[in-house]
């Protein structure tokens, strides 16, 4: 009896440890097919972007091929790969064992075959763990961590001095809006024509120079919370054990400690309205919307609800640009009127779709360049335009401040166009025009700022006057001067960190819903 105890430890310790070694590769197999499917689609993100959207995924009008890829992909592929690999090693031994008339005595041979297949098994654990470490940043998340600043020392919250011009508002995001795609030295075409020609400096449109994108803003919630919040978007997992993530599970907060664009003017007696042709449950957009001042959001069920045509959609994402600039329209039209009838001031927020890769033609839309990618920027940006003159001929420019931003740069992923032109070019910036009633274009607005600093320049494009015209980590781009004290006075390096550091302490109360400034 004695001596069968230790036969029966050493058989649970092999198949223990031969379910290890397969945990172990299925692992490094996942862990190498997540990174090649985010960087097809995204190129190298943060470990708060992941975060961020694994937990408000879509599988309608969200990107849904991709989230079904990645299921298949991340899921499926390496379990379906480990089990072929153990079946096949199990067949080698057993063919081993009949050759060998079952003598198990350790020779040479075996003695190779272990090591190479050790060798093999810490190659896919040790590539697929630093390819997937290298793709989300996870080095630049730790290192983040251990950094002397933190956002709460530099925040601001707004403080309105003055609300007597309070006027309308249109806030338009362009879908990878870089505005390095109208260089037509660099491209077939210059993309942005069409936009450009209805909102020229001659006519009192106004523009930044070389504006920046936020450090860590190259995804589309994280240019919303830029530009309408003022700070990066990041910090789940350093809010993690305040309620954070249940909060972005399905309650009604998202960032709720920090005041933004839509909470300034809700308490200044606006109507937010935004309209989208995506799901607004993507990345939990709608969340961030309704917790901040918005009291309608329009999205891809209210387009199908009104009866739009399947061509109208493209099955990735949602509603072309084409009908949603008609829509808008109507909108506009409505608050408008409204607007004039009750004294309520209004912000239609719209953000475009058609840009988003892989791309799609719409019956809209002729392809007269040999990237087509082109053509499709070209005509998304000729549909808002549309919108633009709309509004022009209406005469709500005339009381109505119109700010028109890239959400981020363009994706630089494996799966997207123009790495040739883009990937090393030095001066990649984003689109921007702004429209404030009665104002010559003549005025120079701070150039180079980056886009947390569009926050307070868009308060005051709606009339508003600000103490120390700051707001969140940014200065208005009207003020040609910056505060002492400010994030913006910082050095280049030391900003840098700023916005890089994990700022636990910030974060875990700007999530939770608390006083993220204190």
């Amino acid at each position: 009896m004695s001596g069968r105890i230790p036969h029966v430890i050493r058989r649970v310790g092999a198949v223990v440890g031969r379910l290890s070694v397969y945990v172990l590769i299925w692992a490094g197999l996942a862990l190498l097919m997540a990174t090649a499917v985010i960087r097809f689609y995204w190129g190298e993100i943060t470990v708060g972007q992941m975060l961020l959207n694994l937990v408000s995924v879509e599988t309608d009008g969200g990107g849904g091929p991709i989230v079904w890829i990645g299921v298949l992909a991340i899921g499926v592929l390496p379990l379906l790969l480990t089990v072929g690999i153990a079946a096949l090693w199990q067949h080698v031994r057993r063919r081993e064992r009949r050759r060998r008339g079952h003598d198990v005595r350790p020779r040479r041979s075996q003695w190779v075959k272990r090591t190479v297949a050790t060798a093999l098994v810490g190659a896919v654990v040790v590539g697929g763990t630093t390819a997937f470490a290298t793709t989300v940043g996870i080095g630049d998340y730790i290192a983040a961590g251990n950094s002397k600043y933190d956002l709460g020392d530099y925040y601001v919250e707004p403080s309105v001095t003055g609300a007597e011009h309070r006027r309308n508002l249109v806030l338009i995001y362009l879908e990878s809006g870089e505005a390095t795609l109208a260089d037509d030295q660099l491209f077939e075409k210059d993309a942005f024509a069409p936009l450009k020609e209805v909102t020229e400096a001659a006519d009192g449109w106004q523009s930044v120079a070389d504006l920046q994108q936020t450090q860590g803003g190259g995804w589309t919630m994280a240019g919303l919370t830029s530009t309408q919040c003022g700070v990066p978007l990041k910090g789940v997992g350093s809010a993690a054990g305040n309620g954070a993530l249940h909060e972005l599970g399905g309650e009604d907060s998202y960032l709720g400690g920090v005041t933004c664009l839509g909470d300034v003017l809700d308490e200044h007696g606006y109507r937010s309205v935004f309209l989208g042709g995506a799901n607004a449950s993507f990345a939990a957009k709608d969340v961030f919307l309704g917790s901040h001042g918005y009291s309608e959001v329009k999205d891809l069920s209210d387009w199908r609800a009104a009866g739009e045509p399947e061509q109208s959609f493209r099955d990735d994402w949602g509603l072309s640009d084409g009908r949603l600039m008609a829509h808008a329209k109507d909108e506009v039209d409505e608050l408008h009127a409204e607007a004039e009838r009750t004294g309520q001031p209004f912000n239609l927020t719209v953000l475009t779709l058609d840009t988003h890769e892989p791309v799609h033609v719409y019956d809209y839309c002729t392809v007269d360049t040999q990237n087509v990618v082109t053509s499709v920027f070209f005509c998304s940006m000729t549909q808002v335009a549309g919108f633009v003159d709309h509004m022009q001929e209406k005469g709500y420019l005339d009381d109505t401040a119109v700010v028109i931003v890239g959400d981020h740069l363009k994706h630089m992923s494996a799966g997207d166009a123009f790495h040739e032109q883009l990937d090393h070019h030095d001066n990649r910036t984003v689109f921007n025009r702004i429209w404030v009633p009665g104002e010559d274009g003549n005025s120079t607005l701070r150039p180079r700022v980056d886009q947390l600093n569009m926050y307070p320049t868009i308060l005051e494009a709606a009339g508003m006057t600000l103490q120390d015209r700051a707001a969140g980590l940014g200065v208005s781009a009207f003020a040609p001067d910056v505060p002492a004290g400010s994030a913006q006075a910082m050095a280049p390096e030391a900003y840098a960190d700023l916005l890089g550091s994990r700022s636990a302490r910030f974060y875990a109360e700007a999530w939770a819903g608390g006083d993220a400034a204190r």
